[in-house]
């Protein structure tokens, strides 16, 4: 069908009528467009709030459950915290599931059969149906914003800050997944025309990044920069609206969408965008900090994502409470061995590919055979005590076999021959479904919870924080003016940007060997993104995306780390014989450039006509 047919799926009065009923108070029960009620919504401060509120929780399906449509869906971290059991990541080359469900047939070339769990199904996440009911109540609540009696301007214009912000948020995730859409910024009627053509990936991000500025203008006006104190202000991080976006955020994001404007799959003006994109972000680090955000130190690095409700890095965060080791949301995240589940957990593993990003302390690289073999000839590495000397982060990111982790002492993801048979340690147990198959589990978002440290962990999704905007505008300057220049009115360079990111992180500026051009920083800007934000936000999905390096990464071999217990020797230091070895082909990555993005259902594309359906695949 055409696109009001999609919309109206979501959006047509009927089906917003049952969207909001019992998610507010009785009177809801008649939606504001039918005609009925519309006074008592919009007129009233706490009815028009409930209303808006739909946004951050959704509806209550059965009346009691809050799930279905609702914001909620784009945070990665919620996605991860699906029945389907797996991550944007993991439909990449940078981690494998240890079940082999839905994420092996996607990253696998195939998801059109799957598809409608992330369009349309409640009980799953259904991120483009959520999208478009969010957008259309922001476009509601502007149009009827004039209708509140009695309520001050600063609450007003908090409620446009916030409409513009979600509204083009809301966008940006389905410009992200399903490419450019119609940029909505009106209510649309049944008899208005929604079968509106499709705009071009630049031209929609650029629509973002203008909605973005208009709620900065309103959040200054409100005096919302930040909804909570300052530090060393009682109160801070302490605001019960926390969740709620504010004017960092806001430039923020309109920084993020420009740095995708410029990137190789969207760029239409050449360096130009770049410079644009360099500019935003410059602007963007330098109001954070004037609002007094800042990056945490090492020390306290995790508290951007676990154990902690919110940080002074995070210029937006969701936070999703307390779970406990056995909470069935951690079956996605979390491995069967750890959570105690036989069957039915699964869990994210970090390969080879990805450990192989984590430099020496030294900076040496060892992404390539010749990168290890030059670090090895330094020194700095020993393929068979591969994971001695390495960044600062790789502790915190990856649990490795003898890693210390509560409850289990060292690590033990190895196995022994015995008479020629394998013996698999502890962390191998092959009587779990959930177990890794690469030889390494993920640290970074595990909370240390597990049946042998029965914890409960405060999980939050650092929706986007300041660490991000120095690597966008280290890339975005890089890309403009080279690794030592800098945009106008800034006072820091593409390459001071990058090395600050990996001062915070223990470790030494980028080794001077990769900084004479911007080919080849770029090499190191990326990996050092891929580094600082793993397993968070989805970036890495996206971003092998908009590089344009999706063809050559997805198309190349994930590896494993096999690990033999063996006598310690001279070859063998550990008494463990490190071997690389290929994935198995069910768990390996396919490309076409199909799967840029994401199909809608098979039975709406057929029948779209100004709308250009995305190729099924």
């Amino acid at each position: 069908m055409d696109i009001k047919k999609i919309t109206t799926r979501i959006l047509a009065p009927a089906v917003l009528i049952a969207g909001l009923s019992g998610c507010v108070e009785s009177y809801l029960d008649k939606a504001p467009e039918s005609g009925l009620g519309t006074a008592d919504v919009f007129t009233k401060y706490e009815n028009f709030k409930k209303f808006f509120d739909t946004i951050y929780e959704g509806n209550k399906l059965d009346g009691s459950t809050w799930r279905g449509y609702n914001i909620k869906n784009a945070y990665s971290l919620y996605f991860d915290f699906w029945d389907q059991k797996y991550s944007m990541e993991s439909l990449t080359d940078m981690s494998d599931m240890g079940r082999a469900m839905d994420s092996q047939v996607i990253k696998g070339g195939s998801v059109s059969a799957i598809i409608n769990k992330m369009t349309y199904d409640q009980a799953r996440r259904p991120i483009l149906g959520s999208m478009l009911k969010i957008i259309r109540v922001c476009n509601m609540s502007l149009a009827n914003i004039d209708m509140l009696k009695d309520v001050n301007p600063v609450d007003v214009n908090d409620f446009k800050g916030q409409s513009h912000f979600i509204r083009a948020f809301a966008h940006f995730e389905l410009f992200r997944l399903w490419g450019p859409m119609p940029y909505l910024n009106t209510v649309l009627g049944e008899d208005d025309e929604w079968d509106i053509p499709r705009l071009s990936k630049h031209e929609t991000l650029i629509r973002i990044a203008a909605d973005m500025d208009t709620a900065v203008t309103y959040f200054k006006q409100a005096e919302l920069m930040r909804r909570d104190p300052p530090p060393g202000v009682a109160g801070h991080l302490n605001n019960p609206e926390q969740k709620r976006p504010n004017g960092v955020a806001a430039l923020a994001f309109k920084a993020r969408a420009l740095l995708y404007a410029a990137s190789p799959l969207n760029n239409q003006l050449g360096a130009k965008d770049w410079e644009n994109a360099a500019i935003a972000n410059w602007e963007a680090i330098k109001v954070a900090e004037q609002y007094g955000y800042d990056l945490l130190p090492l020390s306290d690095y995790k508290k951007n994502y676990i154990g902690n409700q919110y940080s002074n890095e995070q210029l937006w965060a969701w936070s999703a409470g307390t779970k406990a080791y056995n909470n069935g949301d951690l079956n996605g995240q979390m491995n069967g061995v750890f959570g105690g589940g036989k069957t039915g957990w699964s869990g994210e593993c970090p390969s080879q590919n990805t450990v192989d990003k984590f430099e020496t302390k030294w900076g040496d690289p060892l992404n390539t055979p010749a990168d290890r073999a030059a670090a090895t000839a330094a020194g700095h590495y020993n393929e068979q005590d591969p994971y001695a000397n390495r960044d600062p982060r790789f502790e915190i990111d990856i649990i490795y076999n003898q890693s210390q982790i509560p409850g289990y002492g060292a690590a033990k993801i190895y196995y022994e021959t015995n008479n020629g048979a394998a013996v698999y340690a502890e962390l191998l147990d092959q009587s779990y479904a959930g177990i890794t198959r690469t030889g390494y589990y993920e640290r970074k978002t595990w909370g240390e919870q597990s049946v042998k440290n029965k914890t409960t962990p405060h999980y939050t999704d650092p929706i986007i924080r300041l660490g991000e905007l120095y690597l966008n505008y280290a890339e975005a300057a890089n890309e403009a003016y080279g690794p030592n220049g800098m945009a106008p009115g800034a006072t820091m360079t593409a390459l001071q940007a990058l090395n600050k990111i990996r001062t915070r992180a223990g470790m030494p500026n980028v080794l001077t060997a990769y900084t004479g051009s911007k080919e080849k920083l770029r090499d190191r800007i990326k990996n050092e993104r891929t580094i600082e934000l793993c397993f968070e936000g989805a970036h890495y999905f996206h971003d092998i995306r908009r590089w344009k390096d999706a063809p050559q990464v997805m198309s190349g071999t994930m590896y494993r780390m096999d690990i033999e217990k063996v006598p310690v020797s001279a070859t063998y230091p550990k008494g463990f014989k490190y071997t690389r070895m290929p994935m198995s082909a069910d768990r390996q990555v396919r490309w076409k450039d199909a799967m840029y993005y994401f199909p809608f259902n098979t039975e709406d594309m057929y029948k779209m006509k100004n709308f250009v359906s995305n190729e099924v695949w």
